[in-house]
This record gives C-alpha cells, sequence and structure tokens, in this order.
C-alpha cells in the first residue's frame, strides 16, 4: 500500500453500499409488517417471522461462500451476490401469497450470506494490517446506515408507493452494489507469500482462537441485538412513545452506532492488542445496558442512554474483526463466512434471550443479561489473549 492513511475508499464506498443493501433487504420490512399481513392475507407474527427464516439461510450460505471464495476467488461472489440479491427483493415485491414472500425471502438471506463475509475478506486482502481496523469498521458502518437512514427513508417512500415498492427500490440497490464492486474489483489484491498454497481444510482454518474470536462475536451481537430488536418496544411501553415520534429516538440510537464503529475502527489500528479494546468496551457497554434498564428517569434520559450503550458496544466490533482478519489470507473467506454464521446465531439468540427474559421480568431483566453475556465476551478476550494477537 502506499501511505499509511491511503485506504481504497472507492473500494470501501462499494463495501458499504453492498451491506447497506444487504441490511435493508430485511430491516427496512419493519415498518410495513401490518400492512403486509392486510396484504396477504395472514398474520403479523407470520411476518415478523420472515426475519427468522431469512437470518438461517443468511448463516449457512454465509459459511459456504467464505469457503468457496478461498476456493475460486472472492470478486465472482462479489459480483454476482448483490445481483441475485436484487433479483430476490423483485421476487419479493411481485409475490401473489405470503408463502412466496416466504420462500423469496430465505432466497435473499442466501444471497447476502453470498458476499457480506467475503466484502470483509477483500477488504482485509487490499489494505496494510495497521489499516484493517478503520477499514473494516467503514464497510461495517454500512449496515448502521441502514437503521439511520434506510428504515426512515423506506417509510417515507413506502406512503407512497406501498412496501412492494419499497422492495422494488432495495433490489435496484443491491443490483447497483454489484456494479461498484464490480468495478472495483477489478485489479486483484497483492499476493504474499502467506497466500500461496491450497487453503487448509476447515478443521485448519477454525483454530482455538479463531473459535474464541468467534464467540466473541456471538456474545457481541447478542448484547448488540437485544438492545436493537426491543429498544422502540422498551421507549413505547416504558413511556408510551407513539409511532409518530419514535423515529428521532431510533435515529439517535443508530447515530450512537455508527459513530462508535467508526471510532473503533480508529482504535483498532492504534493499540497493539486489539483485543483489550474489545473487552475494555464491551465492559462498559454492560455497565451502560444495567443503567439504561434499570434507571428509568425520562423518555429523553433514556434515549441518552440508549446512544451511550450502542456507541460503547459498537466501539468493540471492529477490533475483533480485524484480530479475525490476521488468519493466513488463504483461509480468510472461510474465517469470515463462519463469523457471518456467528453473527446470524448472536442475533437469533438475542431474539430468543429477549422474549424469554421479557416474559420473565420485563425490560428489568435487560440489564443484568445484558451485562453477563457482556463479561462473558470480556472474559474470552482477555483470557490469555496473546494467543488472540
Amino acid at each position: 500500500m502506499t501511505p499509511r492513511d491511503s485506504l481504497p475508499w472507492a473500494l470501501l464506498g462499494a463495501g458499504m453500499l453492498a451491506m447497506f443493501a444487504a441490511s435493508a433487504s430485511g430491516t427496512t420490512r419493519a415498518p410495513f409488517l401490518l400492512e403486509m399481513a392486510r396484504d396477504l392475507a395472514t398474520s403479523l407474527p407470520l411476518v415478523a417471522n420472515l426475519v427468522a427464516a431469512t437470518s438461517v439461510s443468511w448463516a449457512i450460505s454465509g459459511m459456504i461462500a467464505g469457503a468457496g471464495s478461498d476456493r475460486w476467488g472472492r470478486r465472482p461472489f462479489l459480483i454476482l451476490g448483490p445481483l441475485a440479491l436484487g433479483g430476490a427483493m423483485i421476487g419479493i415485491a411481485t409475490a401473489p401469497n405470503f408463502l412466496m414472500v416466504a420462500l423469496w425471502s430465505v432466497v435473499a438471506g442466501g444471497c447476502s450470506g453470498m458476499f457480506t463475509g467475503v466484502i470483509f475478506a477483500e477488504t482485509s486482502a487490499r489494505v496494510g494490517e495497521s489499516q484493517q481496523g478503520r477499514a473494516l469498521g467503514w464497510v461495517m458502518s454500512g449496515q448502521s446506515l441502514t437503521l439511520l437512514v434506510g428504515v426512515p427513508l423506506a417509510a417515507w417512500i413506502g406512503a407512497t408507493i406501498g412496501w412492494r415498492g419499497v422492495n422494488v427500490c432495495v433490489g435496484a440497490l443491491a443490483v447497483a452494489s454489484s456494479l461498484s464492486m464490480a468495478l472495483t474489483t477489478r485489479a486483484p489484491p497483492r499476493k504474499t507469500a502467506s497466500s500461496a498454497g491450497r487453503p487448509p481444510p476447515v478443521r485448519g482454518a477454525l483454530s482455538g482462537p479463531v473459535i474464541r474470536l468467534l464467540t466473541m462475536g456471538i456474545a457481541e451481537r447478542i448484547c448488540y441485538g437485544l438492545t436493537v430488536v426491543y429498544f422502540a418496544t422498551f421507549l413505547q411501553s416504558t413511556y408510551h412513545v407513539g409511532l409518530d415520534t419514535i423515529v428521532i429516538p431510533l435515529g439517535i440510537f443508530a447515530s450512537g452506532n455508527i459513530f462508535g464503529t467508526i471510532l473503533g475502527g480508529q482504535l483498532a489500528d492504534r493499540f497493539e492488542n486489539r483485543l483489550t479494546i474489545y473487552a475494555l468496551a464491551m465492559l462498559a457497554s454492560g455497565a451502560a445496558a444495567l443503567l439504561l434498564f434499570g434507571w428509568r428517569a425520562s423518555v429523553t434520559m433514556s434515549v441518552g442512554l440508549g446512544f451511550l450503550y450502542v456507541f460503547l458496544n459498537a466501539i468493540a466490533r471492529p477490533s475483533m474483526m480485524a484480530a479475525l482478519a490476521r488468519v493466513p489470507p488463504q483461509v480468510r473467506g472461510t474465517v469470515m463466512g463462519w463469523n457471518v454464521t456467528c453473527s446470524s446465531l448472536g442475533w437469533m439468540g438475542a431474539a430468543g434471550l429477549g422474549g424469554w427474559m421479557l416474559g420473565l421480568q420485563g425490560f428489568g431483566g435487560f440489564g443484568p443479561l445484558t451485562a453477563c453475556v457482556a463479561v462473558l465476551g470480556a472474559g474470552l478476550a482477555l483470557f490469555r489473549r496473546r494467543d488472540l494477537r
């Protein structure tokens, strides 16, 4: 790479756009659950459960595509994955009934898994090790922008063209991201001595330290998902915030995730042991969770604590991802694919644990639950941390 501060901004922009499209394929459905249920003559819980079906196919395809990219190259997945996602979104938009919407949603999740992990592997291959935290942080911010910009924009556009029209727009965005990946990956990344040779089997890629890092990723996604999935419901049930005003608190919440991700990438490149940053951020976010769900002084205070919580939580992820990127290049796709799978497991775990805790103790139990998971993740990072450097 040229100077230390020179990053492949065109590639990072293409990666952000692709991550935005992948995340938008599911999250932009949130404002239209009732409309979809009426249009498809089905129940609200069935429509809401499309998220779980999408997560399963996303997890499976991410694992397969990551290993495949190590053997056949990353570019086919980066171009064809978003292109196929665009087709799947058109399928959802034109589906005549709920069964077809469900089938196309599963396909869309599989298409998203084809390229999300591969993007991280490709980005890692095109920047120096001292820049990986920042580069991966910028790519990950594409997901955060979906919450900040994508969902409100989808609701605004959907008021005119409906949920089917919004899916067409997301499909067009996915096709655009496919074109951008094609243009920014024409030149192959530089090969190094460590990248030569046939990829080892999966067992060789998933070493003990890698499995610990992946488990830390699950812990981080559970902590993130517990708040992302239930924050709006928490505000509505605690302070009776209406749908007409919930957008502003959610926007503030999402901005904390973006700022934390960018700062986390900067910190990951400035400190030798990146997992110390992960551990400290997780412990601090666990303390913030106790305040967020335990101290309900006012809606303004809760929104501010929500911003603080997600800001601290977001600092942790770039460090963990940068540590994962230190695996040998010939297995990086496999490892990043497994990271996508583990992220999906974390999301499903957050939804399940959150539902269980709501039935058991209500939102009062969310703080201790989140803090326990955060401490578990931090403990994994600090235990024999030199193995993870």
